[in-house]
């Protein structure tokens, strides 16, 4: 009599890499069917050579699978920890960030403009969190760093809150681009997640560790 073994079941979807648990699962199963085949196979009819090799090297390939994403797992433990060392070392710097701002009516915000190269001028443009529109400012055709401090177009101080900070580029009349502005601020907190470090900003801004472009000492 000859059984032949069934397709293996393939991992659920939500399985990731670095949990080996259902592929262990399926080479235990497949290991199981295959010895029960090869002991109830036909002495007169027995398996095939070439068959056989087919299913010795799919056995060697579901092996080295789990193995391989046993290894995986533990490297990406090991790079999480890493990182977050890294990152606790960042706790009280300032990070320069392209993200929304919070606003506390006390000290300047230090943006960072990078204006398009072909540009003539150089507008700041603020909006509150629901998207309006609250203040508009010139601001010096350069990628020296600049003090914003939260004035509207009446020069009124802007109430404490969120804004989202864009820099547009005009050459004469025409708008060559706006992107946001990266500025700094004091990371207060850094923990992991399951696309890597997140660094929390001054006001509970939330980034990627991947998107800081500059560290710095605070002023004073």
């Amino acid at each position: 009599m000859q059984i032949t073994p069934s397709p293996t079941p393939s991992p659920a979807a939500g399985n990731s890499p670095g949990s080996a648990s259902g592929l262990t699962s399926d080479f235990n199963t497949f290991l199981r069917m295959l010895t029960v085949q090869m002991q109830n196979q036909d002495p007169l009819n027995p398996m095939e050579a070439s068959d056989f090799a087919v299913q010795l090297a799919t056995f060697s390939g579901v092996e080295q699978q789990v193995r391989s994403n046993q290894l995986l797992e533990q490297m990406l433990g090991q790079f999480a920890l890493l990182g977050m060392a890294q990152m606790a070392g960042w706790i009280g710097q300032e990070a320069r960030s392209a993200a929304d701002v919070v606003w506390f009516g006390g000290e300047p915000v230090t943006l960072s403009p990078n204006p398009a190269a072909t540009a003539d001028r150089l507008v700041l443009a603020v909006r509150n969190a629901a998207g309006d529109l609250v203040a508009r400012e010139e601001l010096p055709l350069e990628t020296a760093p600049y003090d914003w401090r939260g004035r509207d177009a009446a020069d009124m101080p802007l109430p404490e809150g969120r804004y989202v900070l864009t820099q547009e580029s005009w050459r004469g009349e025409e708008l060559l681009r706006e992107d946001p502005v990266e500025y700094y601020a004091m990371v207060t907190e850094a923990r992991g997640s399951s696309s890597g470090p997140i660094l929390v900003l001054q006001g509970g801004i939330e980034v990627s560790a991947g998107s800081v472009t500059g560290l710095r000492q605070p002023e004073g």
